[in-house]
Order: structure tokens, then sequence, then C-alpha cells
């Protein structure tokens, strides 16, 4: 039997009113492969499945917005006011947290010279955070914009790296040992200081990750089109980073706060009149080996590792929630 025989023996058995002509569309012709993929969709389910970062997140956005409330609540204390007995005319000196034997309520009771640690404490978190967030959003600018034109841009990077090596060879300690001393002790101060070196793992992490997918297909491919350099940065290197530029501004904030408690520690942070948790450690660590006093410590050192902890937790769960090979 031929192979004409058998087609038309096909077709003579298929009925003709299974099929239809299909008119030419001109819209439908220019459709691909569609995808209701979504990246940030994809990156919240990843993360919203780790119960232990959600917990975190609920704890450290309760914290903040708390601590950005905490002073137009009701019946609350000033920071740095001196409360007096007015029985005795005596400073309210380390009354331990509600005490029933005054007639003042101290929550977290009040230190060597009558102050409140309850609006102390709140207000040293408003203050480091404070700072930790202003560094944080300066790493992330300067250093991405620096390592970006520093890893793609080959006639910056014998420059960069020069200004790099030398500004990295100074230890970061000495730095901001230097320009806190050299400068007026205040909130600028700290930032300015801890700016100046800040950046540098920043930037040069954003290099190496752009060296490695800079002479990909795409990116060759796009700039034989002529496509901005700035567009190629924006559009084809950044969005590949997403997760490692998250991971690094959620660790500079706790690492921009335990900064702060170092130069605390070695007497030349904030100025005693201004409360943030490094000032708050500082003043309790001289009580620690008094039983009676030690919450002077505790409370502080509770609140700074409650906020690095979490923010160390949900940066790399974020981390690995915005990687696409962790999307369904």
């Amino acid at each position: 039997m031929t192979r004409k025989k058998i087609m038309n023996d096909i077709n003579d058995n298929i009925d003709p009113s299974l099929f239809e002509f299909a008119e030419y569309d001109e819209t439908k012709s220019e459709l691909t492969g569609y995808s209701n993929y979504s990246f940030w969709k994809s990156t919240f389910q990843v993360f919203m499945k780790n119960k232990v970062a959600v917990a975190l997140l609920i704890l450290i956005v309760s914290v903040v917005l708390f601590t950005a409330i905490q002073p137009y609540l009701p019946n609350q204390k000033s920071p740095t006011q001196i409360y007096i007995n007015p029985e005795t005319g005596l400073q309210y000196r380390n009354i331990r947290p509600n005490d029933p034997s005054v007639s003042e309520n101290f929550i977290f009771g009040t230190n060597s010279i009558g102050q409140d640690l309850w609006a102390r404490i709140w207000s040293g978190t408003r203050t480091s955070l404070f700072i930790g967030v202003s560094v944080a959003i300066f790493e992330a600018i300067v250093g991405i914009t620096i390592g970006a034109l520093w890893g793609y841009v080959r006639k910056l990077d014998a420059v960069i790296t020069e200004v790099y090596n030398v500004w990295d060879n100074i230890p970061t300690t000495v730095v901001l040992i230097i320009l806190t001393y050299v400068m007026k002790p205040s909130i600028s101060t700290i930032i300015f200081a801890m700016c100046m070196t800040g950046w540098l793992q920043m930037a040069r992490f954003v290099r190496n990750l752009i060296l490695i997918i800079r002479d990909r297909e795409y990116n060759l491919a796009s700039r034989c089109l002529g496509t901005p350099t700035s567009r190629i940065i924006t559009k084809n290197l950044l969005p590949y980073l997403v997760s490692v530029i998250m991971l690094r501004m959620a660790l500079a904030i706790p690492a921009a706060i335990g900064n702060e408690v170092f130069l605390s520690y070695i007497g030349m942070g904030l100025p005693i009149d201004i409360p943030s948790l490094g000032n708050l450690i500082n003043e309790g660590r001289a009580l620690m080996m008094d039983p009676n006093q030690r919450y002077q410590l505790f409370f502080p050192a509770a609140v700074i590792s409650v906020v690095t902890i979490s923010f160390y937790v949900i940066g790399n769960v974020f981390a690995d929630s915005a990687d696409p090979r962790n999307h369904v």
C-alpha cells in the first residue's frame, strides 16, 4: 500500500466538522510565552515559610514602632530628667524596677543619678537605630554606586583599586577613634566616622559580583546595541545582586550599633546627656558585679540583643528568599 493511498484513507475517515480554519490575528502573533512569575511575590512567599524569621520580623517591627511612639504615650518620663524624692529631697538613685517602697513608678528602675531607665532605654534605642539605619543607607548608596562603576567600567578599575587599597589598609578602629576625637562629639560625628569606612566592604562586594556577570552574553549584546552604561548597570547587573545587597544592608545596621557601643566603651562615643544603647551598656557594665544593680546592664543588653539578632537572621533569610533558585 502506497503512502498516498494511506493518507487518502486517513483523510476519508476524519470528520471535517472537528476542524476549522483559524483567521490571522496580528495581536496574537506578537504574543510569546507567558508566565505569571513575580520575583518579589515569590521572595515574599519563600520568606513567609521561615517561621523564625517571620516571628523576628514581627518582633523588630513592634520594637521600632513602640520606640517611635513611646514618648507620646501617657505617663512617660523624661530620659534626661533627674527625679527627686519629695519626702527626703534626695535623688531616686538606683531604684530597682517597680520598687514598692517608693511612690514613683519606675518600670525599669533608675540609674545612679536618679534618671528613669525605661525612658532612657527607649530614647537610646531611637538614637542607636537612627545611627544604624543612616549608616546602612549611606553604605548602600555610596558602596553600590562605586562598586558598580568599579566592576563594570574598566578605565576606573586601576584608580578605584588604588584608593581602596590605601583606605582599607588604615584600621577602621583607628579612623573611628581619630574622627570622633577631632570632631565635636555628637550623633552626626558618629555617623560621619562610620560612613567614612563603612562603604569599602560594600563596594568591594558589589564589584566582585559584577565582575562575574559583566561579560555574559546579554551584557555583550546590550553593549553592541549601544545601550548606555548606566542602563546596563541598573537593568542588567544590579537586579541580580538584590539578595546580597539586602543582606549587607541588614548586617550594616547591627554593625553600626556595635561600633557605637564600642566607642562608648572606650569613652569616645556620644555625650552622656544623649541616651544611646552604647552609653547605657557602658554605665551598666560598671555595676555588673553588684547583684542589686545588674538590671542597669540587663535591660539595654536585652534590647540591643533583640535588635542585632533580628536584623542578622532576617537579613540572611531574606537573602536566601531572594535567590531565584529557591523560588518555585
